[in-house]
């Protein structure tokens, strides 16, 4: 679900953290709706009928979002923000009650005169439905299925599960009704292909002539005319004969180094760019692309984009292969998408820049682009071109910029030449758009005194564990909507303030602690990515290893419970606050290495941070359902919905608010205050 409405919403990180939050938020609220189970005469039969809901409820879902996408919107318009916030509202509402109602549920139905244990058993087995769920899912079904034939095996798993309750409480024609509903459920799916039938309604207007996933993403190729688009995660990466785009980025860059032998390009060259540079007398072009799929499929429709033995493919991070590769280069071409995620800002910080000018021959030049077209510089555009350049001039002694279809830089050591289209001219080089016509129409003086403008003020450099450059594209894309703090925002925060006004100590630590888990986690996934480089065929690796410290914490606890005392959950928000203020110099220490140490240490140190962290967020759980024990559901009920309040709100303000503003290492000494003064509430209020 996650992936597929990150691609339906063409998501960025602000989007990530609405759809989580949402997901987090809307669980939380149904396992307070839990309080109430112990009042049903038959809490068995509601546990079938909420299996069965659980089994078919995302294969609908799925459906719909990709149906309703371009009926409910302007069919090819970006959606805005309380567009998005609503849908994922209405549409994760139904899931998520009903799971988070199963938690509270589940507690009830494993409790034995009404002991406080089955709170922590229901969480130590929840944490082992995490980890096979999510370890299969990242480790195994993305490779060999599509998103509907992955969503087939949870629904046949629940199904078979409800008849089997069902025949365990002897209600035979319960059972029977469910496993008509499997067997319909199944010819269905026989009978239509949904993949296929939903992604042909998604892209009406235009021919799918490819869609499968990778473990990178969504990947589509459809066919308008005799140009392909191919769009992965719902973001168009590039369309064939562009050749206006594809001038654009190579010829600014070659122009400076018209004899440029070594090549280094990083992403686009299936859409052209690769064939372009070969009309300069490059001896290699070395092309690096994260995903193979992306290649396979190029050769499948365009294959005279790479059939060169000059042009050699890489299917690796770009930012990994610049860290470990022993060639030198004399141009290097970033032609990556605008710094819209955390993953795509890599490729645009002083420390990225930093190890491009170490691979770089003697006057050699880098070149990269803001994607989005330019037209009119407006302040938040503003801003992000002056803390790009400025990230530049911090490593490079000269940065050019273009004012061309968008905001070319180009950087070097040694002069760069503004002439464009007499260098092109000179070095005898045929284009189509950009020569002297196009660039005079192009490179007028009230465009570059609109740049120069920009960037004399100076701004904010843009650094790996500071990503202010993210935030502010995040405020450019932000700016294209009518957005406003209105009643419904203030209302939402109204409701926080209370809620935290009057949930007890014990539920406080715990939200506190859910707060802790979901931003560190980012931070985590934010120094892999910085470290290592891409973080997506690893990601199942940090994500599993934190489902199974969740496991381990929680078995621990649940072991021992009876001996276990008040002050423990003291010591516990301790240690989270102690872990909290190391772990961003310990990945800032990790940047000190030489690149192949750093890339190793990465791979170890940090799925093993993620495993010791969820260690100790999970022993709070089972831990303050003793401490705070009431009576079984009440109790489950309050400490689920503090834990998933506490981890939306990390998950949607840490990625796409305070990380970019203030930074990881603020952000971390901030989770570290906040479970320090959960501890001392604990400590001057123990439960009793």
């Amino acid at each position: 679900m996650m992936r597929e409405l990150l691609a339906v919403f063409s998501g960025n990180e602000l989007v990530f953290g609405i759809v989580l939050g949402n997901w987090l938020l809307l669980t939380g609220v149904g396992s307070m709706l839990g309080q109430t189970v112990h009042r049903i005469s038959r809490p068995l039969v509601l546990l079938v009928c909420a299996q069965v809901v659980i089994a078919l409820l995302p294969i609908v879902d799925v459906f719909l979002l990709r149906l309703l996408r371009n009926v409910v919107f302007v069919r090819g318009a970006e959606v805005g923000l309380p567009e998005i916030t609503g849908s994922c509202f209405i549409l994760l509402a139904p899931y998520c009650l009903v799971a988070g109602y199963l938690l509270t549920l589940a507690c009830f139905l494993l409790a034995r005169r009404g002991e406080e244990a089955s709170i922590g058993r229901v969480y130590f087995l929840d944490n082992i439905g995490d980890v096979v769920g999510g370890g299969l899912f990242s480790l195994v079904l993305i490779y060999w299925f599509e998103h509907f034939q992955i969503l087939y095996f949870p629904a046949l798993l629940n199904l078979v599960f409800a008849v089997l309750v069902a025949g365990f409480d002897r209600r035979r024609i319960l059972a029977f009704a469910v496993l008509l509903i499997a067997v319909a459920s199944v010819t269905v799916v026989l009978k239509f292909d949904l993949e296929r039938i939903s992604t042909q309604i998604e892209y009406a207007g235009q021919r799918v002539v490819y869609q499968a996933n990778s473990p990178y993403g969504s990947l589509v190729v459809t066919r308008l005319g005799d140009q392909y688009n191919f769009i992965e995660n719902g973001v168009v990466l590039f369309s064939t004969n562009n050749t206006e785009k594809v001038e654009e980025t190579v010829h600014y860059a070659m122009a400076q180094r018209p004899d440029a032998r070594d090549v280094l390009l990083i992403s686009g060259g299936v859409s052209g760019t690769a064939r372009e540079l070969l009309k300069y007398p490059i001896d290699r072009i070395d092309y690096v692309e994260l995903d193979p799929l992306i290649i396979e499929v190029a050769n499948m429709f365009v294959p005279e984009s790479l059939g060169d033995s000059r042009i050699h493919i890489v299917n690796t991070d770009g930012r990994l292969f610049i860290r470990q590769t022993a060639n030198r280069y004399d141009v290097v071409i970033l032609d990556v998408p605008d710094p819209s995620t955390f993953q795509i800002n890599r490729f645009y910080t002083s420390e990225f820049f930093e190890e491009i000018k170490r691979k770089l021959t003697d006057g050699g030049v880098v070149s990269l682009s803001l994607g989005r077209r330019y037209d009119y510089l407006g302040e938040e555009l503003a801003d992000v071109i002056a803390v790009l350049h400025n990230t530049l001039r911090e490593v490079f002694t000269h940065v050019l910029m273009i004012p061309g279809g968008q905001v070319y830089f180009l950087a070097s050591d040694v002069d760069l030449i503004g002439d464009i289209a007499g260098q092109i001219e000179k070095a005898r080089v045929s284009t189509e758009y950009v020569n002297r016509n196009y660039l005079n129409a192009t490179i007028t003086p009230d465009r570059m005194a609109e740049l120069k403008s920009a960037v004399e003020n100076g701004a904010t450099v843009n650094r790996d564990f500071y990503p202010v450059l993210y935030y502010y594209d995040l405020r450019y894309w932000m700016s294209q909507f009518k957005v406003r703090f209105g009643l419904l925002e203030g209302l939402l925060l109204l409701m926080l303030v209370v809620y935290l006004l009057r949930i007890r100590p014990v539920s406080f630590a715990i939200f506190t602690t859910g707060f802790a888990a979901s931003t560190l986690e980012v931070v985590l996934l934010i120094g892999f990515q910085v470290l290592y480089g891409s973080v997506y065929n690893k990601v199942g690796l940090i994500v599993t290893m934190f489902l199974l410290g969740l496991g381990i914490g929680s078995y621990i606890v649940n072991r021992s419970i009876k001996r276990r005392k008040a002050m423990d959950l003291v010591v516990l928000e301790g240690a989270v606050a102690v872990y909290a203020v190391l772990i961003p110099f310990v990945l800032m220490g990790f940047g000190y290495l030489d690149g192949v140490a750093t890339s190793i240490a990465a791979q170890i140190v940090i799925p093993v941070s993620a495993l010791v962290l969820a260690i100790l967020v999970g022993m709070e759980f089972p831990l303050a359902g003793k401490m705070g024990f009431q009576q079984v559901t009440s109790t489950a009920a309050k400490l689920y919905s503090a834990d998933y309040f506490g981890a939306a709100i990390g998950a949607l303000l840490a990625s796409t608010l305070l990380i970019p503003i203030i930074g990881v290492v603020y952000v971390c000494f901030l989770v570290a205050g906040l479970n320090i003064l959960s501890g001392v509430i604990l400590f001057c209020r123990p439960p009793t």
